[in-house]
């Protein structure tokens, strides 16, 4: 398969030498290479492109607010950020609009390929200590006069969606997943889309987050 990628950054050159090696990948092909210091959304969408490689240090905050401006309409690429810090705050707000990898600028491009194909597949990709850091925030800022709707959301998940959300919370990865619930893989990412979209969050982090609390106590009882 043939992924199409859309890049947009602020620095012409680094744009123009991130698509050149993209287009030399026999499974990456670029439809645009744009220096935008404010993209709009409708870029995003006209570009029929499968993942946006999105500069993340555009001026201000322009490259958040056209994810969560395109967010709120729903559909569209998937888009992973490039940024060169990795604060965490900066991450989750990336994540509540709906992006799904944050890579470093000084990544590989090896890694960076690696992201692509993950990401394009619907899945969310964060380095190890990205995800550390970020999980941390996200648990720090759980509001626990919300356990209630906590509660009712897990209530809202089949028992496979509860089985898998806990593997999850367990930091299984997909493959882990597959082989401890004995589904294949592809089943898995369908559990991990439905339950995210129960819960209303765009990312899996996001999911365990909120519902962490929860999750041992609602599959337990699920089993009896």
């Amino acid at each position: 398969m043939v992924f199409r990628v859309l890049v947009i950054a602020q620095d012409l050159i680094f744009a123009d030498a991130l698509a050149t090696w993209l287009d030399t990948q026999d499974d990456m092909t670029v439809v645009a290479a744009l220096h935008d210091r404010a993209p709009s959304p409708r870029v995003l969408e006209a570009s029929l492109a499968d993942v946006v490689l999105l500069d993340a240090d555009l001026p201000g905050d322009a490259a958040f607010r056209v994810c969560e401006e395109r967010s709120e309409a729903g559909g569209g690429p998937k888009v992973i950020m490039l940024s060169q810090s990795s604060e965490p705050e900066r991450i989750v707000r990336a994540l509540r609009a709906g992006v799904l990898g944050w890579v470093a600028k000084d990544e590989s491009l090896d890694r960076l390929r690696q992201v692509i194909h993950a990401v394009a597949r619907g899945e969310t990709w964060l380095s190890p200590e990205q995800t550390g850091a970020v999980l941390r925030l996200l648990l720090r800022g759980a509001d626990p006069e919300k356990d209630d709707d906590g509660n009712q959301l897990l209530a809202a998940l089949t028992p496979r969606e509860r089985e898998v959300l806990k593997c999850l919370a367990e930091g299984n990865g997909r493959r882990d997943m597959a082989a401890h619930l004995q589904m294949s893989p592809n089943t898995v990412r369908t559990h991990l889309q439905n339950l995210m979209g129960k819960l209303g969050v765009h990312s899996t982090l996001e999911a365990v987050a909120l519902t962490r609390p929860h999750v041992h106590d609602q599959f337990q009882v699920s089993h009896r």
